[in-house]
């Protein structure tokens, strides 16, 4: 069992920057990938992000390419996500993931263990 903790989120005008974190406890040992997923009212959960457990390899949905930046610290098992240039279409409940099993990444159901989720809210 893992657990998932995402302190913060925030409000910030468009243009702006965000750094989301995720904290993991629980059975940690291992290797996993790590990733987050967003959600905005109305709408299906989306892909966002996601690492392999020696940082060596990234996922970007192609709308975040060169804005957003995903990384870790497995020493303090806590995964980042930078958010720079930050748009209102950004605005969202974003969720970080965890997961041993595998399979592709942009799809929820191959995903573990997820945290509450944390509201990021982009304005005008």
């Amino acid at each position: 069992q893992v657990q998932l903790v995402e302190p913060g989120g925030g409000l910030v005008q468009a243009g702006g920057s965000l750094r989301l974190s995720c904290a993991a406890s629980g059975s940690t040992s291992g290797n996993y990938r790590m990733g987050w997923f967003r959600q905005a009212p109305g709408k299906e959960r989306e892909f966002v992000a996601a690492i392999n457990w020696s940082s060596t390899v990234t996922y970007y949905a192609d709308s975040m390419k060169g804005r957003f930046t995903i990384s870790r610290d497995n020493a303090k098992n806590t995964m980042y996500l930078q958010m720079n240039s930050l748009k209102p279409e950004d605005t969202a409940v974003y969720y970080c993931a965890a997961d041993h099993s595998g399979g592709t990444v942009r799809t929820g159901r191959n995903w573990n263990y997820w945290g509450q989720g944390t509201q990021v809210t982009v304005s005008s």
